[in-house]
């Protein structure tokens, strides 16, 4: 993996939130889903993290955004915790899996990435959390790569024109988008391991 993508691990993430202002609107789940090489060099999926997240203090919750993702943020049964326990537990997650991987840091897996980073890094700022795994602002985009490989940059689409099922009933659940956001990066990554294989063997050694 450390030998695959220059010393980053990518872990794949996704967010369900209030809106899409990042400073403002709340952040209500969040996923992480960690990836694995085989034996073959073949990219799989592994285990996922997630949690339900209550709102911060005085964060705006757009009705609209509530209507797609059909969260209820206060429902007395929501087995929610608050987004700094949420983000402590999965980022203790990510640094273990940087660790065993020999990797030196995650870099973030997204649909529309930037989305998900930037709820993310809000979230970190507000919590007061100093160590964050994840690199800062770069990150690897499926919607991106899904329009290259499969000419689809909608997340239910791309999945299609992949050859993989898609459960509606499930979509905008943060665990559901990030394992199929994973199954897409793997797909895609998959397809070029010749590429980069033959390219990584004759490659000048470096400095």
């Amino acid at each position: 993996m450390a030998d695959r993508f220059r010393g980053f691990l990518p872990v794949v993430v996704d967010v369900e939130t209030g809106g899409f202002n990042s400073k403002t609107d709340a952040l209500l789940e969040v996923a992480a889903v960690l990836l694995d090489i085989n034996s073959d060099g073949v990219l799989e999926r592994g285990e996922t993290i997630r949690y339900h997240v209550k709102p911060f203090d005085g964060a705006n919750i757009e009705a609209a955004s509530i209507a797609v993702n059909g969260i209820d943020p206060y429902h007395p049964l929501r087995p929610a915790i608050d987004e700094r326990d949420a983000l402590q537990r999965t980022f203790r997650e990510v640094r273990r899996a940087v660790r065993e991987s020999r990797c030196s840091r995650a870099v973030l897996v997204g649909h529309n990435a930037h989305f998900d980073l930037g709820f993310l890094n809000a979230a970190v700022e507000r919590s007061l959390i100093k160590r964050n795994p994840f690199h800062p602002f770069s990150c690897f985009d499926t919607a991106t790569l899904c329009g290259v490989a499969f000419g689809q940059t909608v997340l239910a689409r791309a999945a299609v024109a992949a050859g993989m099922a898609w459960d509606e009933s499930q979509a905008h659940s943060a665990s559901y988008d990030a394992e199929i956001t994973a199954d897409l990066f793997c797909e895609v990554v998959n397809r070029y391991r010749g590429i980069f294989e033959t390219t990584w063997r004759n490659a000048p050694p470096q400095p």
